[in-house]
């Protein structure tokens, strides 16, 4: 007598516990992740070292931006804004916000050519501790770039008179760029698997980016806008990240009780602005992170 034996329905089973399709192994700090998520990273910055064009012309454009508006408004008169300042004083905190703003919203732009190319299919057969390595390496690549132009605008506006913030006022303008470059980068990534191609997040891109710059405090102050624009930029998170560096940049003895921006409702402190930033964050990551378990599961 022979037995058939019984196929095994694999619809009945588990494949949480699947490293391969757990989004969240809970060894995500354990050697084998951090191991795939270096491995990740390296290889954006292998391909960023074979054609540095990009790092180059993100370097650049800030420092042109700082330089040709600098000397563009150089001849205003000081006060114009309400203290004794340079416009490039003024323009620096935005140039350093609105360069990492842009370099966090191409994040998506790798991962899209990745699906693209069918990279992205082999990593996700691949039998990784966790597919959030692909998110994490995609996130220390950005910040990274981000604290090099960061550094890059910092010294160049030093260099044009703009002055030097204290180590502890230089260390919570980087905080306030990593935390921007954090949620945005999110979203980022989450239209890089929800949109259908390249083309598609590039068009994103370029309709956000620009509208963004000009409804935030990035080259006006609030009191010079009209009161619709002045409501928008106090919604911006732009113009949480920017005010706070203007602020370390102009005053010495800052607090995280200073006033650092005038919103239509209320004052707004730069320990309330770390927050805003913070809470940017959370809403980014939660809104994509649904998307990205369907993506990567």
């Amino acid at each position: 007598m022979t037995t058939t034996p019984v196929k095994p329905d694999l619809s009945s089973q588990s494949l949480a516990g699947s490293p391969i399709l757990n989004l969240d192994t809970p060894g995500l700090l354990s050697k084998e992740f951090l191991q795939e998520t270096l491995a990740l990273a390296r290889r954006l910055f292998i391909q960023l070292q074979r054609r540095p064009s990009t790092l180059i012309a993100g370097i650049i454009q800030p420092l042109m931006w700082l330089v040709l508006f600098g000397a563009l408004f150089k001849n205003i008169p000081e006060g114009l804004f309400g203290t004794n300042q340079t416009y490039g004083q003024f323009l620096g905190a935005g140039v350093i916000v609105f360069t990492a703003f842009s370099g966090a919203l191409n994040a998506g732009l790798p991962v899209m050519f990745d699906r693209e190319f069918g990279f992205l299919n082999r990593l996700l057969v691949a039998p990784l501790a966790s597919r959030f390595s692909i998110v994490l390496a995609s996130a220390i690549f950005i910040a990274t770039l981000s604290l090099i132009q960061t550094a890059a605008i910092v010294a160049v506006s030093a260099l044009l008179g703009a002055g030097l913030p204290g180590l502890f006022g230089l260390g919570i303008v980087v905080s306030i760029v990593l935390l921007l470059v954090l949620g945005v980068t999110a979203l980022s990534l989450g239209l890089a698997f929800a949109l259908p191609g390249h083309i598609e997040l590039i068009a994103v891109i370029f309709v956000t980016n620009l509208p963004l710059l000009f409804a935030s405090t990035a080259l006006v102050p609030l009191s010079f806008m009209p009161t619709w624009l002045r409501v928008i930029a106090s919604l911006n998170p732009l113009s949480y990240a920017i005010e706070p560096i203007r602020y370390i940049y102009l005053h010495s003895d800052w607090s995280l009780g200073s006033i650092v921006l005038q919103a239509p409702w209320s004052s707004v402190t730069m320990g309330t602005a770390l927050l805003v930033l913070l809470g940017f964050d959370v809403l980014a990551l939660v809104s994509v992170q649904r998307l990205l378990r369907r993506s990567l599961a």
